[in-house]
């Protein structure tokens, strides 16, 4: 009898592996969870499917009944990734009005993204598989993202042209990411996570306060 069976029904799609079921939706989390241990710490190319298999569980049939690739599993964890960042952005811009608490927000999202236990934030920052059309796509897309969302509070804030505040966008957001991958790799710095946070959004609403309020707003 095979070790892995698999059946379908009109509920959820079910997989039987070694005596454990579980519905499809799970299963293709739990190997997501595995194959984002095994790329951060091995990386695209070293890593394999069998070791993939190996860290979930599981057998290597199962694992391509859910993922067709390498290729296709690790661009899951891309999509996966390049959503948690402009989330985390998005919910720190939308968590205050005040302007420099959202230069805060939006430049600590990026070290929080960093700090993070998941190590996702390679996917983005620090993939290697930057050559391959469909990566260079989606960070293409994540940096291009996170800056509307930064550029559209410029522009209401300040009435620059929307050129201009892309531009300052774009800027911010290559500071902020600059900034959070040189502050996770370099420990030796010592520098805490909320003081380099501190640090970057300090500078960083030392040019943005630059450019007059279009209509300024009392502080509470």
């Amino acid at each position: 009898m095979s070790s892995a069976a698999q059946t379908t029904g009109s509920g959820a799609d079910e997989v039987t592996v070694r005596g454990a079921r579980l519905p499809r939706d799970q299963r293709r989390a739990q190997l997501l969870d595995a194959a984002n241990d095994v790329f951060t710490t091995r990386g695209y190319h070293a890593a394999a499917m069998d070791d993939i298999a190996a860290a979930a569980g599981i057998s290597k049939p199962v694992l391509y009944q859910h993922f067709d690739s390498k290729l296709e599993l690790y661009l899951a964890l891309l999509d996966q990734a390049c959503d948690a960042l402009v989330e985390v952005v998005r919910d720190g811009l939308d968590s205050t009005d005040h302007n420099a608490d959202r230069v805060v927000a939006a430049m600590g999202a990026f070290f929080d993204f960093v700090s993070s236990t998941s190590g996702e934030f390679r996917f983005v920052f620090e993939s290697d598989l930057t050559g391959d059309g469909r990566v260079q796509e989606r960070l293409w897309r994540v940096n291009n993202d996170v800056a509307d969302l930064i550029a559209a509070v410029i522009a209401e804030d300040t009435r620059l042209p929307p050129e201009h505040s892309k531009l300052l966008a774009i800027s911010m957001v290559g500071l902020a990411q600059v900034g959070a991958r040189y502050w996770v790799s370099d420990r030796s710095a010592a520098i805490g996570l909320e003081q380099a946070k501190a640090l970057v959004s300090t500078l960083a609403w030392r040019g943005i306060s630059g450019f007059p309020l279009h209509e300024p707003r009392e502080r509470g």
